[in-house]
């Protein structure tokens, strides 16, 4: 190996570990895995469903071209949990169950929170967030996260987020 080819080695080593330190890993969430399954291609429309018919009130689409997961868990937040910052590959359904949360997204250059309730749902479409339980009392929620298949379904970014403090 060339001095040249050595030197990038390096290079790029130092970085990873500089960037695996200024990750925000989850910090009191606790998650469980409910199940993780393949799906082929497929379109789905709702509109234009019979008047009267079980879907009339939804408009709805979703479309994969092609094979892609879908992973299911639950997770538990602590009081004043984080999930640190991350991304996904795809759009990531999230319902909270119990309590309260709060997600920031990364490219917001205003820091916006976005208070979800128990009963309510946010769709996460992967760009980078944080979801954190800024209440006193526990929090849980249900996720359904579109990623490819066989690939890991979320990665860390640098902390703190490029607009928020935390």
């Amino acid at each position: 190996m060339n001095k040249v080819a050595i030197g990038f080695a390096c290079m790029l080593g130092v970085a990873t570990c500089a960037l695996i330190v200024k990750a925000s890993p989850a910090v009191g969430v606790t998650a469980t895995l409910i199940g993780r399954g393949t799906y082929g291609p497929f379109h789905v429309k709702t509109s234009g469903q019979p008047l009267g018919g079980p879907n009339a009130l939804l408009d709805y689409e979703a479309m994969a071209k092609t094979n892609l997961d879908t992973v299911v868990q639950t997770h538990n937040y602590a009081p004043g949990a984080s999930t640190g910052w991350h991304a996904h590959p795809g759009p990531v359904y999230i319902t909270v169950l119990e309590g309260q949360l709060t997600f920031y997204e990364v490219d917001d250059r205003a820091c916006t929170p976005k208070v979800v309730a128990a009963g309510q749902g946010f769709v996460d479409t992967g760009h980078g967030h944080i979801g954190r339980n800024e209440t006193g009392l526990p929090a849980k929620d249900m996720t359904v996260a579109i990623a490819p298949v066989a690939a890991p379904f979320r990665s860390e970014l640098p902390a703190p987020g490029p607009y928020c403090s935390f």
